[in-house]
This record gives structure tokens, C-alpha cells and sequence, in this order.
């Protein structure tokens, strides 16, 4: 089925829904009584923020951005270029950023920083997936799911080559 790279997993479908589960559970008990604002950062996010969403019991809201750091290269340049804004403000909102993956930091670090002189009322970052091992800009979490090697990782959203986005678990590439 996957003939052009050899690929393994290691996060299951089951162990991914419980967490996914848990951390709705958080954000909902964090946010009782309020309203919270998802940001997904596209594309790789959105598996993962419409599951988020299903589980948490608050009043939520979505948005979606695209932004881009790398240019012309295979590493990121540390620079945020929006390709799609947010439709709306979020002066005065609960704001989480819905990730797919914390690798080197660069791009999210920036994105939180631009968002940040937006004046939400609260700003914060939920990761599926967290390496930290990759990390060179100083970006925190505040919901991780799963914290994974220093591999290249795709499934539930991340790609290799635009491919393996709709596995429904998170595998390493071999």
C-alpha cells in the first residue's frame, strides 16, 4: 500500500481519541462557562481541531489561518508570511492555537507573538504532538497530546509529500 517510503506506527487510533478526549476535558473545565476560540493552523491541524472540538463542552468557535516560513527551502526561515488571515478578530476572545506538530518552534513562535497584538483576552497553544528534540525558538505548550522522537512523522494530518495526511494514527518514516 505504501510503497514509496517505509512507514511505522506509533501513536494508535484508540490511544489517539482517548487524549484527544482528555484534553478537551481540560480545556472545557478551564473554560467552563465561557467561550473558546480554536485557531487551526492549515493544513495540518485540521484533523486533529475537529476532533478537539467534538470534546469540548463549552460554546467553541473556529478559525483557520495559513501561514508559511520556509520560502523557498527545505528549513524554516523564523519568518511568518500569512497566506490566509483569520476571517475574524479575536480582540477580547479565549484564543487556543490548534498545532499539529511543535518541531523547531520558528514558525509558531512568530504566529503567537503576531496574534498576541491582536489583544485576545487569553492566548494559548495546544499541540497534537510535541519534539522537542527539534526545538530552537522557545515555544510552550499549555495541552500536549504526545511527546515524539526526533523522526519525521506523518498520519492524522502531517505529511510526507502531501501524502499520508488521512492515516488514521501517527507513524514514523523509516
Amino acid at each position: 500500500m505504501h510503497n514509496e517510503i517505509e512507514i511505522k506506527q506509533l501513536i494508535g487510533e484508540s490511544e489517539l481519541a482517548q487524549r484527544i478526549r482528555q484534553i478537551g476535558e481540560q480545556i472545557s473545565k478551564r473554560y467552563e462557562g465561557k467561550q473558546v476560540h480554536l485557531i487551526c493552523v492549515l493544513k495540518g491541524g485540521v484533523f486533529f481541531m475537529c476532533e478537539l472540538a467534538k470534546r469540548i463542552t463549552c460554546d467553541v468557535t473556529m478559525d483557520f489561518m495559513v501561514v508559511s516560513s520556509y520560502g523557498g527551502g527545505t528549513q524554516s526561515s523564523g519568518e511568518v508570511n500569512i497566506i490566509k488571515d483569520l476571517d475574524e478578530t479575536i480582540a477580547d476572545k479565549n484564543v487556543i492555537i490548534v498545532e499539529d506538530i511543535i518541531d523547531s518552534g520558528r514558525t509558531l513562535k512568530k504566529l503567537y507573538e503576531l496574534l498576541l497584538d491582536r489583544k485576545p483576552a487569553n492566548l494559548e497553544i495546544c499541540t497534537l504532538l510535541d519534539k522537542p528534540a527539534g526545538r530552537v525558538a522557545e515555544v510552550f505548550a499549555d495541552y500536549t497530546g504526545f511527546t515524539v522522537p526526533n523522526k519525521f512523522i506523518v498520519g492524522y494530518g502531517l505529511d510526507y509529500d502531501q501524502k499520508y495526511r488521512n492515516l488514521p494514527y501517527i507513524a514514523v518514516v523509516e
